[in-house]
């Protein structure tokens, strides 16, 4: 075997090293130096008796990250009860494999929230797939508390993810809400303050056809100006909805919907307004009145 085999096995798994180093400790500088302590400490090792080195690669650079994440944690790591062991884990497969998805850069500031053990064993499974076998071995625990910490951790993860979803339908709501407000009561200044100055309204071919015969929109409109000259004075049937779940509005004729807005609204001001008129999209939109 060749003095450079375990060099260019290393280099092989170094990106996958990379990410599991990265997602443990959100910093790309520390997962630099945890993938470099795993190259140290396999150049120590005789490689021809390791069987799997990918595995004893994963395995080390975790071990690694979770010696970081304790010597700097902020929080004591939660102990197991006795009785927690025995929970069998019943998480659902397909929403444990979207949650998993999920878990990419924005998840970084959630993943602090968890507890060391709870991080890696959550991470190491759910977005790597590592057995509960190899994590207690990484985290000194049993495969079943290992199984409990990557719940416990997923658990946190996704009310902290509908926690931070609600919050930002809210924000949203508010920017709607003050959308419609100044428009109905022709503020002009108001509209452009929630407008992003690139702000674009798009209108379906229905809703322009429309426009053009009420003579209230004849083509898609660009820049805060344009669309907030439109709106002023205007939308007073307009409702606030929820649209599939998403702050918007609906104008609505014998109780049936005739156009929907969707607003895309980014660093607080709306970016876009999509004016849906479609009979057959609007029967697709899920459409929730709010008061």
């Amino acid at each position: 075997m060749s003095d450079e085999w375990p060099a260019k096995r290393f280099e092989a798994d170094r990106s996958r090293l990379q990410a599991v180093a990265y997602r443990l400790l959100g910093s790309a500088s520390e997962a630099d130096d945890a993938v470099q302590e795993t190259w140290l400490r396999l150049s120590r090792s005789d490689a021809r008796e390791i069987d799997n080195l990918s595995g004893w690669l994963t395995t080390v650079v975790a071990r690694v990250c979770l010696d970081m994440l304790r010597s700097r944690r902020s929080r004591r790591e939660e102990p197991l009860a006795a009785d927690e062991e025995s929970i069998p884990d019943a998480a659902d497969p397909e929403s444990e494999a979207m949650l998993a998805e999920s878990v990419g850069l924005a998840m970084l500031a959630v993943l602090e929230r968890l507890a060391p053990a709870e991080r890696v064993a959550f991470v190491l499974h759910d977005v790597f797939d590592v057995s509960f076998d190899e994590i207690a071995s990484i985290v000194g625990r049993s495969p079943v508390a290992a199984r409990q910490l990557a719940s416990r951790g997923r658990r946190r993860v996704r009310g902290a993810s509908e926690e931070g979803r609600a919050s930002d339908v809210a924000r949203q709501r508010d920017i709607v809400e003050a959308f419609f407000r100044a428009s109905r009561s022709g503020d002009l200044q108001a509209l452009l303050a929630v407008l992003d100055p690139d702000a674009v309204l798009r209108p379906d071919e229905t809703a322009l056809a429309m426009g053009v015969r009420t003579g209230w929109i004849t083509s898609e409109l660009h820049g805060s100006e344009a669309i907030a000259r439109q709106f002023s004075g205007q939308a007073e049937g307009a409702q606030l909805a929820l649209l599939d779940g998403q702050p918007g509005g609906v104008w609505n004729a014998n109780g049936r919907p005739i156009v929907a807005f969707g607003f895309t609204i980014q660093n607080g001001k709306v970016l876009d307004i999509e004016l849906v008129a479609d009979a057959e999209r609007l029967s697709r939109l899920r459409i929730e009145i709010l008061g």
